[in-house]
Formats: C-alpha cells, structure tokens, sequence
C-alpha cells in the first residue's frame, strides 16, 4: 500500500513537530535570574566603629537612610541582618561616636534609620553602611558601602545588600 502525503498532511506535520519541540521551553517554570552579591565599595569602611549600638534614630532626625538585605542566588529576604550606618552630618563628623548607630532589617528584609541632614565631606555628600559578619553572627560576609547622593538637599539614601554566605 502506497501513501500519499497532500500539500496540507505535511504541513500539519511540520507544525505539530515544532510545537512538540518548543513545548518545553513554553511549558518550563520560569527562573529567576541569579542575585550576585553586592561588593564592598572603596572607602565604605571610612571611619568604622564595630559595634555601634543598636538605636531608635542617629540624633535630631530629618534624613532617612533605608535599603534591602537579601541573600545572593535566589535573593530571599534576610530578616534581623545588623546594619550598621554613619555619616558626616549637620549634627557631627563621620569619625564621631555619636554620628554611628545600628538597626535590624525586618521581616521583608528593608531597613531604615532616620538620622541628621547628611552633608558633604571630601565633596560629596555620602553615607556609610555595613553588614559586619563579626557582630551580626557570622553567617554572611562582611559588606562595607558607600553610597553617594545626587544632590546635597537630598532628604533621603538607599542603599541595598545582596549578602554571600561566609
């Protein structure tokens, strides 16, 4: 017995092979892209005090420095990650006691902090922040950053952490 394929018999079998080819790329879970962590910046541990306290506020207030701590690969949210932060202020230098200060992220890894208008120091208005693995259990690396403002009247600073294991 001899077949004969018509004009419409093969394409509907070109068809049906390529969907059948491309159905796993169109039918795979998405995956997300890989979170590579944040490197240490030059001068981010500028004037650092390991183990600042842990406080409410930096002073009088009216600048508010906030940010994310997630962890590299898949970037889940890392909750109670210590930040410590400090900067040259309206109220003190960077190199002063009082210009320091911690908090803990929260459960959706953010963390915030209100602090004294940050001014400029060496030209740039700029913050510090650390996640400093030796006072905040050790199970990250030790991340140093130092964010610039783009503008001197700025009221507010993000900085974000992707933390690789220790």
């Amino acid at each position: 017995m001899t077949f004969i394929a018509s004009r419409r018999t093969v394409i509907a079998g070109a068809a049906a092979a390529t969907a059948a080819l491309a159905a796993p790329a169109i039918f795979s879970p998405a995956r997300a892209q890989e979170l590579q962590p944040t490197p240490t910046m030059r001068g981010g541990a500028n004037n650092y005090r390991p183990g600042a306290p842990i406080v409410e506020r930096i002073g009088g207030g009216g600048f508010r420095m906030s940010g994310t701590v997630r962890r590299a690969g898949y970037g889940a949210p890392i909750e109670g990650a210590r930040i410590q932060i400090w900067a040259h202020t309206t109220e003190a230098y960077e190199s002063d006691p009082e210009s320091h200060g911690a908090t803990l992220t929260d459960a959706t890894g953010a963390f915030q902090m209100d602090m004294p208008q940050i001014v400029p120091a060496f030209g740039q208005p700029h913050g510090h922040l650390a996640y400093d693995a030796e006072y905040a259990g050790g199970s990250f690396r030790t991340v140093f950053l130092r964010p610039v403002m783009s503008s001197a009247s700025n009221t507010s600073l993000e900085a974000h952490f992707v933390l690789a294991e220790a």
